[in-house]
């Protein structure tokens, strides 16, 4: 196969994940600020917590204690948001993605980010659901419980890849020098 053909295919295959990427971030932004929207109605009307955003109902914990509503969703968008988070570092690693010097400490660096955002984020799912067990136990209330081991698989992966572009950095700087 021709080396010009393999690198307009994967040109295109970036430029469609860098459009996937984006059209997913968005979506998540739109996600979090409904759900917002939506609490901040809820403040005022209990009956907009039946359906935050796409049927997600805290209605029951919204008439059992306004703090701990608040904080279950406070949490559902602290979610959303390192998810968003973690897409919009991936369109930046894909912005700067150059098919000719692809190693480059800048995307190293943001890949390392990522990895942490990610392990951040299965933080967060341990958090909530400890606090949701905890809630069932003394309300009766069920909280939405979240998978937690993708987080942590990604947040892995992602680290793994992250020393694998450093280490392509130091080669492909080797490289240089000795040309």
């Amino acid at each position: 196969m021709n080396t010009e053909l393999k690198t307009t295919r994967t040109k295109q295959i970036l430029t469609v994940m860098h459009v996937l990427t984006w059209i997913a971030f968005i979506g998540l932004m739109i996600e979090a600020g409904a759900i917002l929207i939506s609490f901040g109605v809820s403040c005022f009307n209990s009956q907009a917590s039946k359906d935050l955003y796409q049927g997600l109902s805290m209605h029951s914990l919204r008439e059992y204690n306004f703090w701990h509503y608040t904080v279950a969703v406070s949490m559902k968008v602290a979610l959303i948001g390192m998810k968003g988070y973690v897409l919009f570092m991936v369109i930046k690693a894909l912005s700067k993605v150059k098919l000719m010097n692809p190693f480059t400490v800048e995307i190293a660096q943001i890949l390392e980010k990522m990895s942490y955002v990610l392990f951040g984020a299965w933080i967060l799912a341990l958090i909530n659901n400890g606090y949701s067990d905890w809630l069932v136990k003394r309300t009766g209330i069920l909280h939405a419980e979240w998978s937690t081991g993708e987080f942590i698989f990604m947040a892995g992966i992602v680290f793994i890849i992250a020393q694998v572009f450093k280490r392509g950095v130091e080669i492909q700087s080797e490289n240089d020098l000795t040309v």
